[in-house]
């Protein structure tokens, strides 16, 4: 049971250590990464934003109190503090912040 558990910590570590250096290997410094990959670099973000948003509020009951206030509500202040701030994980920690306290009041 033992030996087990040392082989997956072992296999998870092997696996993470090469997924992290094989940016380096495969764009070593001083060449040029391809043109869809830096297209890629710069479209990856926003679309991952906007799958998050759609998960986030994709359980919101309309008909049912509150009405997905809270999500909607966050979702807006997440929005506007990124577009005031350009700090992604401020923005993201204050719509955190901000949903969990609309949760408890409304």
């Amino acid at each position: 049971m033992m030996g087990h558990s040392i082989a997956i910590v072992l296999v998870a570590g092997a696996v993470t250590y090469l997924l992290r250096s094989l940016p380096f290997l495969i764009f070593p410094e001083g060449k040029e990464p391809p043109a869809w990959v830096t297209r890629f670099t710069r479209l990856l973000p926003p679309a991952v934003m906007g799958m998050l948003i759609i998960y986030c509020i994709r359980e919101i009951h309309i008909t049912q109190a509150p009405h997905g206030l809270p999500e909607l509500i966050a979702v807006a202040v997440t929005a506007v503090v990124h577009l005031w701030r350009k700090n992604t994980l401020f923005s993201i920690i204050l719509g955190t912040a901000c949903y969990m306290v609309l949760l408890r009041v409304m």
